[in-house]
């Protein structure tokens, strides 16, 4: 029996362990994923005229710093970076909070018409952005914020998709009985929300927060229809970069680099409390 038992965990442990193909393939998806990154950069640090060479150069050369200048000098890209950072990072806060209400609401909370609000809320999902582009365009004008960040803001401050993801993290995350053990020591829905609720989501908001700000970040229709040339954001002054005759692709790419910097950032920040609630779950299950 002690032989078998030794044999059975021995059988487990080899299961368990990573092979080194594993590592090979994985790997080689960190490359293919990396490449179009070095490939922008690579770009970006020379001229133009490496991409009518033959057999392109595969390593960088000494104009990215040169080339990133002209994008400052060819359009307001700091104003651009300014307003992104402004416009993802607002949105970003208020989807995640309104959505982790939204959603803790309708998950525990009993109400009259709950389903059905919810349900509601769930087919706007099926109605195209582009449907409400004139309507939203009026409305904006009506208000006096066409030209405005306010414009690109207020329209996005939760959105449909967001509520729709808490909630249906937050049925199974957040027992009923944490929610009645708070309320029985007296506790206000606020602080159930803030102090329960928060706590056992921030996975699931953490992976919104991602989303929201690269869909933020990389919106270019709305802002290029309700904002000035003078005002843009990055998508739309990287538009401007290759709005011309000819296409100078190594200051559209440095204006690219310069552009996926900030979303990178926000990776690496977002990234730990992503594994951390992966590895929650799989320890829980």
């Amino acid at each position: 029996m002690t032989t078998l038992q030794g044999g059975l965990r021995k059988s487990v442990a080899t299961l368990g362990k990573p092979r080194k193909a594993t590592y090979v393939v994985l790997a080689i998806f960190v490359l293919g994923s990396l490449f179009p990154f070095y490939w922008s950069f690579l770009v970006a640090s020379r001229d133009n005229g490496m991409l009518t060479e033959r057999i392109p150069p595969f390593l960088p050369g000494g104009n990215f710093f040169a080339n990133a200048q002209r994008v400052f000098d060819t359009v307001p890209f700091w104003k651009a970076l300014a307003n992104s950072i402004i416009v993802s990072g607002t949105v970003t806060l208020t989807t995640v909070l309104f959505s982790s209400l939204a959603g803790f609401a309708f998950a525990k909370l009993r109400f009259r018409g709950r389903n059905g609000l919810f349900v509601f809320i769930v087919v706007t999902l099926a109605v195209p952005t582009q449907l409400g582009i004139i309507p939203l365009f009026i409305a904006m004008s009506e208000l006096g914020w066409a030209g405005h960040l306010e414009a690109v803001i207020v329209p996005n401050l939760v959105t449909a998709f967001g509520v729709f993801w808490m909630r249906q993290y937050t049925v199974d995350a957040l027992p009923y009985e944490l929610v009645e053990a708070a309320r029985v020591d007296g506790c206000s829905m606020i602080r159930i929300f803030w102090n329960v609720c928060l706590p056992a989501v921030r996975p699931a908001a953490a992976i919104l927060a991602m989303f929201t700000f690269m869909m933020s970040w990389n919106d270019f229709l709305w802002p290029l229809v309700v904002l000035d040339a003078g005002n843009p954001t990055v998508q739309v002054a990287l538009e401007k970069l290759q709005s011309g005759y000819y296409v100078d692709y190594s200051l559209v790419l440095a204006g690219t680099t310069l552009a996926t910097i900030p979303i990178l950032i926000v990776f690496v920040l977002l990234g730990r409390q992503i594994v951390a609630g992966i590895m929650q779950g799989a320890v829980k299950g």
